[in-house]
C-alpha cells in the first residue's frame, strides 16, 4: 500500500494560483496501472480540485484560485492494495510565498547604499529583508516595508567609503507572514571614495652633519587610518618654526614609507598627510628643536645628563622596556631597528601612552644571539626628547670564540694571561659578563690554592677561577709547581653561558733556582766540612 503523503501543504504566490507539495513516499513496487494515483477534493465546495499532479523528489498539484479564498483541501494516494489520504485548511491570504526579487541595482555615496530591485504581484504588500555582508565577514540584516511601488528599496548607511559590500534581498507578506522567498542574485557594490580618515603614524631619526642636521621620516598607515580611495600617495611639508621661511614639500606614492630632508640646526615643523583622489587627510606633526650640539642629552628637573644604556633582558617572547615616567610628557614613543647590522637600518617605532612605564616589545624579526637598541623618548606638544636608552636581547647565546691568550709572564710558579684583543660590544651574541680560566697539571688533577674544581665531562678535574669584570683582561695564575707541564684555557661567558672546553694552551714551568741554593747548601757544604774535618785533624 502507498505511505500517507508527508509535509502535505499548499502556498500561493500571486493569489490567483495555489500550490500544494507533498512528499510521495516509499516505494510501492506496483506499476503501471497499478501504481498510486493522486486526487485533491476540496471539502467546503464538493469538488475535486482541477490540478495535474507530477511527482518526483516531492508531488507538485497547482490550480486558479477563482473567488475562493478559504480552502479544506483533502489529498488521497491510492494503490490496489490500500489508501491513504492528508488534509490542508488554510486561508489563501495567509499562505503567500512572494516570488524572488530580481534586477537589483543600486545607487551609492561614500557611506550609504540605497538598493533596489524589482517585485512581481505589486498588490501584495510585503516585508523584505536585505543581507549585506561586510569586508570582515560579518552579517547584516536590514529590514524594510511598504513595498507597494512598482520597484522596492532600501537604504544603508554608516558604511566605510570605497569599500566592497555584498548584498542580496528576500521578501515575504507583510500581514499573515508565511515564508520568505528565495534569495535574490547577490549584488557586489563599492562604495564611492572619500578624504583619508584618521592620521598617519610619523616618526623621524636626527644625523648631524655639518653645518645641520639629516633628518630621516618615516611613516606609516595607523591601526584607525583609513585610505578611503583607490590611490594614495603622501606628502611632506617641513617649514622653519620662526622666520617665516617658505615650506618645502615633496611627494611620494604609496610604495614609500620613510625620505630624508637636510635642515639646518633652526627648529623645524614637519608634517605628512595622505592623499588620495577626493583629498587631503588631516597632518601628522613633529616638531624638530633647535640642535643643541652633538651629544645624547636630555632634560630633566636636575639639569642636563649625559644618557648611559641600560641592560635589559627578553621575556615571553619579547624583550622587556621599562622607563622612568616624568608627568610633563603626554605620550612615550619607543624607536628600534629589527635589523641593526643593516645599514640603514629599518627604523621601528611603537607609542604609548602618558601613564604609561613599560612595555614587552615583540617583533617576527627578533632573533636570538642579536643586540637590539632601544631609544625612548617623551613627547609634548609634538616634541620628542631622548630620555633613556636600552640594549638587549631577545635570548643570550655564548660567545661565539674563545679569547686569544698571550702568555706575559711565566716563573716557576706563576703564570700570567692576557687576552686585550677580546672584543666584549654589540658583535658578541650576548653580554659578556666576565671570563672563566681553567687549569691543570698534565698527568693529574688541580688542586690550586685559591680555585674552585671544576669537573669535566670526563671526570677529569680543572682549577677554575672566575673574573667578573668583562674589562679585565689579565689574569695571574699563581702557586704552579716547578718544572710542571699545565693546560689552560681561557673562556668567556655571557648570560647564555659558555661554549665547551675542547682546546688547550699548554705552559712548561722552570726549575726553582732558589731550591738548588738551598740544596747546595743543604747538601754540598756539610759534605765539604765533612771530608775536610778529619784531613786537618790528621794534619
Amino acid at each position: 500500500p502507498p505511505d500517507t503523503p508527508d509535509d502535505f501543504s499548499c502556498q500561493t504566490q500571486d493569489m490567483r494560483i495555489v500550490t500544494c507539495t507533498w512528499s510521495q513516499g516509499g516505494d510501492t513496487y506496483l506499476y503501471g496501472h497499478h501504481s498510486p494515483k493522486y486526487t485533491l477534493f476540496e471539502e467546503f465546495s464538493q469538488k475535486v480540485v482541477p490540478c495535474t499532479v507530477s511527482c518526483s523528489e516531492h508531488c507538485v498539484c497547482s490550480w486558479n484560485t477563482g473567488q475562493q479564498r478559504i480552502y479544506n483541501i483533502t489529498v488521497t494516494v491510492e494503490n490496489p492494495l490500500g489508501r491513504r489520504t492528508a488534509t490542508d485548511i488554510f486561508d489563501v491570504t495567509h499562505r503567500i510565498y512572494p516570488d524572488t526579487p530580481f534586477q537589483l541595482w543600486e545607487e551609492c555615496t561614500a557611506t550609504e547604499i540605497t538598493l533596489y530591485w524589482k517585485r512581481r504581484n505589486k498588490e501584495i504588500e510585503l516585508f523584505c529583508q536585505t543581507e549585506v555582508l561586510q569586508p570582515d565577514g560579518k552579517v547584516e540584516l536590514y529590514n524594510s516595508s511598504n513595498m507597494h511601488l512598482p520597484y522596492a528599496s532600501i537604504t544603508v548607511g554608516g558604511l566605510q567609503p570605497y569599500t566592497e559590500y555584498t548584498a542580496r534581498v528576500r521578501c515575504g507578506a507583510a500581514k499573515h507572514f508565511w515564508r520568505w522567498s528565495e534569495w535574490s542574485k547577490a549584488q557586489t557594490i563599492r562604495t564611492k571614495e572619500a578624504t583619508p580618515s584618521g592620521k598617519l603614524d610619523i616618526w623621524r631619526e636626527i644625523t648631524p652633519i655639518q653645518g645641520g642636521r639629516n633628518v630621516t621620516l618615516f611613516w606609516q598607515q595607523a591601526p584607525g587610518f583609513q585610505a578611503n580611495g583607490q590611490s594614495i600617495s603622501y606628502e611632506v611639508t617641513w617649514e622653519k618654526v620662526e622666520g617665516g621661511s617658505k615650506p618645502e614639500s615633496l611627494s611620494f606614492s604609496s610604495v614609500y614609507n620613510s625620505t630624508r630632508i637636510s635642515i639646518d640646526n633652526d627648529s623645524y615643523r614637519i608634517s605628512i598627510k595622505a592623499k588620495n583622489d577626493v583629498g587631503y587627510s588631516l597632518p601628522s606633526v613633529l616638531i624638530i628643536p633647535r640642535a643643541a650640539g652633538n651629544k645624547t642629552l636630555f632634560c630633566s628637573f636636575l639639569g642636563t645628563t649625559e644618557l648611559k644604556e641600560e641592560q635589559v633582558n627578553g621575556r615571553d617572547g619579547g624583550i622587556f622596556i621599562s622607563w622612568e615616567p616624568r608627568h610633563i610628557y603626554d605620550s612615550y614613543i619607543i624607536d628600534w631597528c629589527n635589523f641593526p647590522m643593516l645599514q640603514p637600518c629599518d627604523l621601528q617605532w611603537k607609542k604609548f601612552e602618558a601613564n604609561a612605564s613599560s612595555a614587552l616589545i615583540n617583533s617576527a624579526a627578533f632573533v636570538p644571539g642579536v643586540r637590539y637598541n632601544f631609544n625612548i623618548h617623551g613627547s609634548v606638544a609634538n616634541t620628542a626628547s631622548l630620555l633613556e636608552k636600552k640594549t638587549g636581547y631577545l635570548r643570550e647565546l655564548p660567545p661565539l670564540f674563545d679569547p686569544v691568550v698571550e702568555e706575559e709572564e711565566l716563573t716557576f710558579s706563576e703564570v700570567t694571561l692576557s687576552w686585550d684583543s677580546y672584543p666584549t660590544n654589540e658583535s658578541q651574541p650576548g653580554f659578556v659578563r666576565g671570563y672563566h680560566v681553567y687549569v691543570s697539571p698534565i698527568q693529574e688533577d688541580c688542586s690550586l690554592k685559591g680555585s674552585k674544581k671544576h669537573v669535566l665531562p670526563g671526570n677529569s678535574v680543572l682549577c677554575k677561577y672566575t673574573i667578573e669584570n668583562p674589562e679585565e683582561k689579565r689574569y695571574t695564575v699563581k702557586h704552579l709547581l716547578p718544572n710542571t707541564k699545565y693546560k689552560l684555557v681561557v673562556k668567556a661567558y655571557t648570560g647564555g653561558g659558555e661554549t665547551p672546553i675542547v682546546n688547550f694552551r699548554y705552559v712548561d714551568t722552570p726549575f726553582n733556582s732558589n731550591m738548588l741554593y738551598l740544596l747546595v747548601l743543604i747538601v754540598v757544604v756539610p759534605s765539604l766540612v765533612a771530608a775536610i774535618c778529619p784531613w786537618k785533624m790528621k794534619w
